[in-house]
């Protein structure tokens, strides 16, 4: 039995929001979509929805905020022109607008969220399976089948990543520095030889002489 790939591009404060509650509460709908969390409806480009259909999508979903419920203002309002303008091209490349759906989903609608998932799931699969060999030549780009996901490679033990930490953290070791050439010693000049020192003759002691005694008075 077909079934659709179908990628969701979902506001991030509204719809994303309301597919995490739907999740929460434990709600279940139909697991082929890819949800790629965009921070307004209004950042969702053309490109990005002819990208979609290129890569094999046989369905592209966008949710955003209700009308005057933006969290940007008015990011909504540029959504919704730009889906009005993309339905006639996509149906000028082969493609049937009704692949392409917009939906104001709030952040409380966990349950809506369920019920539109579901019926776009089922128009797509009555649409049946998108021939991408053709859109891919009028969008640009050769189209090929995805390939499968490579199994990922066993984690390393907890030693083993600290060893590489240890390791990632070493300083690398210093070059060794080559030892420069010394230049020449200098030869100090000769230092002039100190005189002796000579004797100084010792002088002859002044002569004492002898003062007349004071007459008392």
């Amino acid at each position: 039995m077909f079934e659709p790939r179908i990628v969701c591009f979902f506001c991030r404060w509204c719809t994303y929001a309301g597919a995490d509650l739907a999740g929460t509460s434990r709600k279940q709908y139909p697991p082929n979509g890819v949800v790629v969390r965009v921070n307004c409806s209004g950042r969702v480009d053309p490109q990005h929805i002819l990208w979609a259909f290129r890569e094999g999508a046989d369905g592209v979903l966008i949710g955003g905020c209700h009308p005057h419920d933006c969290h940007y203002q008015d990011g909504n309002y540029k959504t919704m022109r730009r889906v009005a303008l993309m339905r006639p091209l996509l149906e000028q490349m082969g493609i049937a607008p009704e692949r392409l759906k917009l939906e104001w989903i709030s952040a409380a609608e966990g349950e809506k969220l369920v019920h539109v998932m579901a019926d776009f799931v089922e128009t797509v699969r009555g649409l049946g399976p998108l021939d991408h060999g053709p859109i891919a030549e009028r969008i640009g780009g050769a189209w090929a089948p995805p390939k499968p996901v490579a199994k990922a490679a066993p984690k390393a033990s907890r030693a083993s990543t600290k060893a590489a930490r240890k390791a990632s953290r070493k300083p690398a070791p210093k070059p060794a520095r080559k030892a420069a050439a010394k230049p020449p010693a200098r030869r100090k000049p000769p230092r002039p030889k100190a005189k002796k020192a000579t004797a100084r003759k010792a002088r002859p002691a002044p002569k004492r002489t002898r003062t007349a005694p004071r007459r008392k008075r």
